[in-house]
């Protein structure tokens, strides 16, 4: 007697299945599930890094250089980057929003009165203030920002090699430099020497060129905090060619991190050899040392001339 395949369809159906095939025959196709309860996952906003490069006098050839610089660094630590030179982000509703504010080669009076007093209560509730190379040569006639900036600008001599001494070994600004890094740059000769009011990072050694100008002891990039906002100087930034050395450019990052007080790990140059120009040499002291001497202090200040 032959069976028809119906009849064997029919019995399948009917007879009990094993526990096993039944848990395979209900798990074909489960029902979809939500991944959610139901609630929107929201991200937390990026901090935001203000590059401001509005010029009322002399203007840097190496803005555009520079902006792009901190428009990478920005991104790679993490920020968005706002890079404008309209006055009107310093109110109390933008300035908000920033973390850190940058004045790229700024040169004069680039702010009035209301956005002055804004960016002011900004900084002392907390902000971080970082100058590059000409933000010395702004708003002389601001004293909170005499200040902020440590020390305006006086004069310089041609473009040059120089080596500066690094000072400080442990800050996150200068800790992945070499203890004497010598780079090209313009080297500027500031009113006063800001000392006494700040923590000099790195000097710059006026017998490696010509033209120093501040009698042997010559900050070149320095930090300090008023009330409890933070403020970094660097006074290199002149050429297009410091904004894509390596160890320049993680000397910016690494003020930035301080300045927003995100890490005490600094980024280390990538690519070249991050003494930019090449090393000074073993037969130098080393600055790190604690028995080499850091150079002479200045408790004066040199009397203000015109540019």
């Amino acid at each position: 007697m032959s069976i028809r395949p119906a009849s064997i369809l029919l019995l399948a159906l009917l007879l009990p299945l094993p526990r096993g095939v039944a848990a395979i025959v209900t798990a074909q196709d489960p029902e979809p599930t939500p991944s959610t309860t139901g609630a929107e996952v929201v991200e937390a906003p990026r901090p935001r890094l203000l590059v401001f490069s509005r010029t009322e006098g002399f203007r840097h050839g190496s803005i555009p250089a520079g902006v792009e610089c901190m428009r990478s660094i920005g991104g790679e630590l993490g920020y968005e980057v706002i890079a404008t030179e309209d006055p009107g982000v310093f109110d109390p509703e933008t300035l908000a929003g920033i973390d850190v504010v940058v004045f790229m080669n700024t040169t004069g009076d680039v702010l009035d009165p209301a956005h002055e007093a804004a960016f002011e209560a900004w900084f002392r509730r907390g902000g971080g203030w970082l100058g590059v190379h000409a933000a010395a040569d702004t708003e002389y006639d601001w004293p909170f920002y005499e200040e902020l900036v440590g020390a305006y600008f006086k004069s310089h001599p041609a473009i040059q090699e120089a080596v500066v001494v690094v000072e400080d070994r442990e800050h996150p600004a200068t800790r992945m430099l070499p203890g004497l890094w010598r780079r090209q740059d313009e080297w500027y000769t500031y009113r006063m020497n800001p000392r006494p009011h700040v923590t000099v990072l790195a000097r710059v050694d006026e017998s490696t060129y010509i033209g120093g100008g501040m009698q042997g002891d010559h900050p070149i990039a320095w930090c300090h905090e008023i009330d409890r906002g933070r403020s970094l100087y660097t006074g290199g930034g002149h050429t297009n060619e410091s904004f894509s050395e390596p160890a320049f450019r993680a000397h910016l990052a690494g003020a930035v991190r301080w300045l927003d007080r995100a890490s005490d790990d600094p980024p280390k140059p990538r690519g070249e050899d991050p003494g930019g120009a090449g090393d000074a040499g073993p037969a130098e002291p080393d600055p790190g040392d604690p028995d080499t001497p850091a150079g002479p202090a200045s408790d004066s200040k040199s009397p203000p001339s015109g540019q």
